[in-house]
Order: structure tokens, then C-alpha cells, then sequence
């Protein structure tokens, strides 16, 4: 593609003439020199540990016919870059104030704009993102629709798995998944939208036709350091990037949804094109539910939806996960999905993995492996695990009231610290017995980050084991009948990292492998 064209409509500060841009033809593009080919353009951005600039003489090395940049370059410095003769097309260098901005417009035009032949579907949210994104493409497919994937566990182009690097790519992988799927005869494409991937422009440059806000708790304040800064990436997605014509789905039980239900008003009211679905438990919403009644094996409940009711039979558990069927059926309804759909769409989707996920061996207690990383989704976990506990007492089932719930956790290392006391104080209050152990360490010291934990605690209802196999075994071992053994934190992941080296580690493999031994 013509150097020119790629650039277009981005915020360029300073760059060469129209016919030195014209005769440029980049074949690719990429934000790391070591991925450079002949004739790719690269954009040096600023990370978190590391700082393109200092990797310009290597991509051009490697063959870059282009350079987009922030830093300020002369004109010896430029030319001690270039190591062509002065009869040939110099090494263009394009200057922009955000390289990262600009990487996104860059990767939207390289690949031709695939959002805008594509209903996109973004999800974002502290808690319940990658729920919906399963039980929204459950619902899209039976509508026989072909569905694109973009989240935490994989992603998917209709049946095609492949691994996923982020939760949300960064531009250039974003935008090369969004044109695959359109190749592939994807009509939508359902995306997990993260609060990095908001603050870092990742998904600038496309056009979603509908977006879906989840809640808001304390998480990622590493990054984001004030809650105000992380509401206001998650706010980018409504403000910024939904088309004028798109709809906005919005659990209005939070807080901050609420907020943002009050910024997004006034739009409707001077465009009568954008469409907001509110959704939650309290009176007023478009979307809510009622009689809900959880069991062993799921939950029932009457969805209603304007002034529709569908009746929701599904193996999914727990009151999030009412939250996150509300919120799939909005997204649907915003697509013009007929109910009958809805409902079958709904009560067809499978456990999600790591999604309060069963680990049934044939043991007389329930073991769940859930991803809940976060206060606020632990606390949720912990309830549901209690109302089940309560429910199967009361219908005499496998639970009895007799039974406690034990609950295995820990805090991922060189992450927000602030939610670690928060998490301990939600597990010991809420769990009949704690064992508290290690996530991912990363670079820390596990024992730093359990002591970090301990400062919230409660109760003296649980022990140390910093050893997350063991704690896992210990917590399996102590299990009686009628316990729920809960094991948060990781879910679907499959490896831990300790001191920045990443090794195999299955939460489901660990569990299944002890209730095994025991019986």
C-alpha cells in the first residue's frame, strides 16, 4: 500500500513531500523491530520498559522503508540513520506527538477499514466481559450468523480457535484479526474492550455499532491510578469510538454505569439515531429479570425486555451471571435479534471456562474454578457459592446446610496492591475457611503480597500456604460433604508466573488430579 494512503486522516506533525510519500510502498507494519521486513514501516512507541526510538536503526536494518515517531530528530540525525546513496529514496520519517494514536490509524488504513463492513460488538467492564462475549455468540449463531471472537480465554473466527496474547490486541493484531474475520465471512465480531486498550488507542480507528458497559470495582489502579482515570478509559468507548447510529447497552445498578447513562442522555437528545439500552434489577430498566431461582445445575428466571418476557432455563449460575445474560440479550435485541432467538441462544450457551466452572469427579462436595481476580468478584463468588448452599439445603439435594464454603485465593504480584487487603477482608467475612496462597507472584515476593493480604482480614478463619498446589490439595483434602471448595483467582489460565519466568499451572488439572487421590 502507497505510504500516502496510509497515513491518511492521521494527525501527522511533520513528515516528507506528497512525492517522496506517493512512490513509498509499504508491504508491512509493525511497533516492534524485531517482527521488521523489507519494506515495513515502523512505529516507534513509547512502552512501559521499553522505548522504540531506541530500536529505529535496528528496524531499519531489518528493512524498514518508514519510520513514524515521536521524538524530535534533526536533520544529521535523520540522515545518520538512512544507509542508502543519496540517488535512491531516502528512509522516510513521518513525526507525530502520540505514536500509539497514530499507530492505530495507521493499522485501521493498512487494513482497509474491516470495522466498517462488520457489526462490531464491543464489551468492556471490570467483571463479566468475557461471559457475554460467549453467550452473545452463542445467541448470534443460532441466528446463523457467522461470529468473530476477541477476548481473555481465545479467539475465534466461527469455529477456528487460536490463542490469545491480550484480552485486547494491540492496533496492528487488532485490526489484522478484524480483517481476517472479514475475510473469513465474519458478519459480527464480539470483542472484549480492555481499560488499557483504551487508554492505549488500541481500537481507535473502528467503528463499533454497539457497546456494552458491565460495572465498574477497583482493579488495574496500577495503571490507572485513580478509579476516575479507569472509568474515564472505559467512558473513551461510548464517547469516542460508538457510531452516531450505535447503541449503547448499560448496567445502570452500578455507579458508574449510572454516570455514564447521565453523560450519554443528552446525546440521544440531539440525536435521535443513537439507541441506549439500560439493564439491571432496579425499576426503569429496558432490560430485567425476575423470579430468578438458582439450582445445583443452573438457574431459571423471566427475562424481560421493553415490554417482552422470555423465560431463561440455563446451566449458568449465580446472580453475575444474570447481570451478564441481561446484558448479552441488550446487545442482541441493539442487532435486532428476534426474542425467541434470544432465549434459545441464552440457554444454549456452555459453562464458560474458568467461569465458575465445575470440577465434578464424582466427589460428594463441589469444587468451582473461577477467574474472580478482583474485591467485587470475589465477593460475588463467594455469595452465589452461599445461595446454592442455602437452595440445595432447602431442597434436600447434594448440599446440605451443614456444609462451609472453602475458599482458596491469592493476589497477582506487580499489580494494584490496593485491592489485596480489599480481597482478604471479602474471603474471611464471606468463607467459612480461607487458605490463602499465591496467583501469579511475577517479579515479587509471594510472602510480601500474602502479608499485603493479611492486613484486611477479619477472622482467624483461614492458614498460609504459599505453595498454590498445596493450598489447593490442603483445601481439597479438608472438603466434607456438602463443602463448596472454591479456587479463585486464575480460572481458565494455565501457567503461573514466579520471578518473571512463566511455568505450567491448571488450576482444573491440580484440582482434578487431588479429588482423584482422595477418592
Amino acid at each position: 500500500m502507497i505510504l500516502r494512503k496510509i497515513i491518511e486522516n492521521c494527525k501527522i506533525t511533520d513528515s516528507m513531500e506528497n512525492n517522496i510519500l506517493n512512490a513509498v510502498d509499504i508491504s508491512g507494519i509493525s511497533y516492534n523491530s524485531r517482527q521488521i521486513k523489507h519494506d515495513w514501516l515502523f512505529v516507534a512507541i513509547r512502552g512501559e520498559k521499553f522505548d522504540g526510538h531506541n530500536f529505529i536503526r535496528d528496524a531499519i536494518q531489518k528493512g524498514a522503508v518508514a519510520i513514524v515517531h515521536e521524538k524530535q530528530f534533526n536533520k544529521e540525525q535523520i540522515k545518520s540513520f538512512n544507509p542508502l546513496d543519496s540517488e535512491q529514496i531516502p528512509i522516510v520519517f513521518i513525526r507525530v506527538e502520540n505514536s500509539r494514536k497514530e499507530l492505530a490509524c495507521i493499522s485501521n488504513n493498512f487494513y482497509g477499514k474491516p470495522s466498517e463492513k462488520l457489526n462490531l460488538i464491543g464489551i468492556t467492564g471490570t467483571n463479566g466481559k468475557t461471559t457475554i462475549t460467549y453467550i452473545l455468540k452463542s445467541i448470534l449463531e443460532l441466528w446463523e450468523r457467522k461470529v468473530g471472537l476477541i477476548g481473555t480465554i481465545q479467539y475465534m473466527i466461527g469455529d477456528d480457535i487460536f490463542p490469545a496474547i491480550h484480552t485486547t490486541p494491540e492496533s496492528p493484531e487488532f485490526q489484522h484479526l478484524l480483517k481476517d474475520m472479514l475475510d473469513a465471512g465474519c458478519t459480527h465480531v464480539i470483542s472484549e474492550v480492555s481499560s488499557h486498550a483504551l487508554a492505549q488507542y488500541r481500537v481507535d480507528g473502528a467503528k463499533f455499532k454497539a457497546a456494552v458497559f458491565t460495572n465498574l470495582t477497583r482493579d488495574h489502579l496500577d495503571f490507572h491510578k485513580t478509579m476516575e482515570n479507569y472509568f474515564h478509559a472505559k467512558r473513551r468507548l461510548f464517547v469516542e469510538l460508538l457510531s452516531s447510529d450505535g447503541a449503547a447497552i448499560i448496567n445502570i445498578d452500578d455507579i458508574f454505569g449510572k454516570q455514564l447513562y447521565s453523560e450519554l442522555l443528552p446525546v440521544r437528545w440531539l440525536s435521535s439515531t443513537l439507541n441506549i439500552l439500560t439493564f439491571g434489577l432496579q425499576p426503569g430498566s429496558d432490560i430485567t429479570a425476575s423470579k430468578i431461582n438458582f439450582s445445583y445445575n443452573g438457574m431459571n428466571f423471566l427475562l424481560q425486555i421493553n415490554d417482552e418476557t422470555i423465560e431463561i432455563d440455563t446451566s449458568l449460575i449465580g446472580m453475575f451471571n444474570v447481570y451478564n445474560i441481561m446484558a448479552a440479550a441488550g446487545a442482541a435485541k441493539s442487532m435486532n435479534v428476534p426474542l425467541n432467538i434470544i432465549a434459545e441462544g441464552i440457554n444454549n450457551t456452555e459453562i464458560v471456562p474458568g467461569r465458575f466452572e465445575k470440577i465434578d469427579m464424582g466427589q460428594d462436595f463441589l469444587c468451582i474454578v473461577d477467574y474472580a481476580h478482583t474485591e467485587d468478584a470475589l465477593e460475588r463468588l463467594i455469595i452465589t457459592a452461599r445461595e446454592l448452599l442455602d437452595f440445595n439445603a432447602s431442597k434436600n439435594l447434594l448440599i446440605s446446610k451443614k456444609g462451609g464454603i472453602i475458599t482458596v485465593f491469592g493476589c497477582g504480584g506487580d499489580r494494584d496492591k490496593g485491592k489485596r487487603p480489599a480481597m482478604g477482608r471479602a474471603a474471611t467475612s464471606l468463607s467459612d475457611f480461607v487458605i490463602i496462597t499465591s496467583d501469579n507472584p511475577r517479579t515479587e515476593d509471594p510472602l510480601e503480597i500474602i502479608d499485603d493480604i493479611e492486613k484486611g482480614v477479619v477472622n482467624k478463619n483461614y492458614i498460609i500456604e504459599p505453595d498454590r498446589e498445596k493450598a489447593i490439595i490442603k483445601a481439597i483434602n479438608m472438603a466434607k460433604t456438602g463443602d463448596i471448595v472454591l479456587i479463585a483467582g486464575k480460572g481458565h489460565e494455565d501457567y503461573q508466573e514466579i520471578q518473571g519466568i512463566k511455568k505450567h499451572f491448571s488450576d482444573k488439572e491440580i484440582a482434578k488430579e487431588a479429588i482423584t487421590k482422595r477418592f
